[in-house]
């Protein structure tokens, strides 16, 4: 299939969990305001990480194998149910990849009702025990990913991408 439209064939979906990378992180790190593809990193600032840490209100989120797996269940359901297509999934100690068709969809309501339906299922079954979200929010910025205009042209390396992280990827 051929697309050379601007309408994505699927995005491509990728969030953090909650203070796990930090802005000033020696990783770089890309905040909202300086998001422009291609352009470098924000620098690794040690001031900058210590002030983030000490902000953050809950300790840094790493999922278990179990949390994983319910975070993994929670994207299949959620795309079933809104009948939007799971290309690809892979849950991470630290993040989460999925590539997803939802046609009419916008990019953040994708990410936004994955997330949900996550936080959801980590609850319901004592995973998470927070009032506050386990992903990054805008309240508490750590760096939480969207990288959503997924076309034609990169829809077989991007989905090749996240079926190469290790045995845990799952591609549907």
């Amino acid at each position: 299939m051929w697309n050379d439209t601007d309408t994505p064939i699927a995005y491509l979906i990728t969030f953090r969990t909650h203070g796990t990378w930090l802005h000033g992180d020696e990783r770089g790190s890309i905040s909202r305001h300086h998001n422009t593809y291609g352009t470098p990193k924000l620098p690794y600032t040690p001031a900058w990480l210590e002030t983030n840490r000490e902000r953050l209100i809950d300790r840094p989120f790493i999922l278990n194998a179990r949390q994983r797996v319910l975070v993994r269940r929670s994207m299949r359901e959620t795309c079933q149910i809104r009948e939007w297509r799971l290309l690809a999934v892979n849950i991470r100690t630290n993040h989460a990849h999925a590539v997803v068709a939802a046609p009419s969809q916008a990019p953040g309501t994708v990410l936004n009702a994955l997330k949900a339906n996550a936080t959801r299922s980590l609850r319901e079954n004592q995973q998470w025990l927070s009032e506050r979200s386990p992903w990054p929010t805008k309240a508490a910025p750590d760096i939480c990913g969207l990288n959503y205009m997924l076309f034609a042209r990169a829809a077989t390396s991007n989905l090749n991408r996240v079926a190469t992280y290790r045995r845990l990827s799952d591609i549907i």
